[in-house]
């Protein structure tokens, strides 16, 4: 897996602080990932979407090991940035 894009925010608005895009080891291009920050520090989040109730909801669920890899390796690019 690796990251093919990360575009950084920087309004000082949005807790959103950047985008980026994955391709898995198989070639499967997955966009829309997020770097964004929390009290507790930096997070990523998921692609996700508007339900019709109003509340967002994750397109794209990683296995918990796989998540923490990502999250990981798109912090570290973050910070490289």
């Amino acid at each position: 897996m690796k990251i093919t894009r990360m575009n950084k925010i920087d309004n000082g608005i949005s807790k959103t602080l950047a985008f980026f895009d994955i391709e898995t080891d198989d070639g499967i291009l997955i966009k829309g990932f997020r770097v964004v920050t929390g009290s507790n520090g930096l997070f990523i989040s998921s692609p996700d979407e508007k339900g019709k109730d109003g509340k967002y909801y994750e397109t794209v669920t990683l296995p918990k090991e796989m998540k923490k890899q990502l999250e990981k390796m798109a912090i570290d690019e973050y910070n490289a940035k």
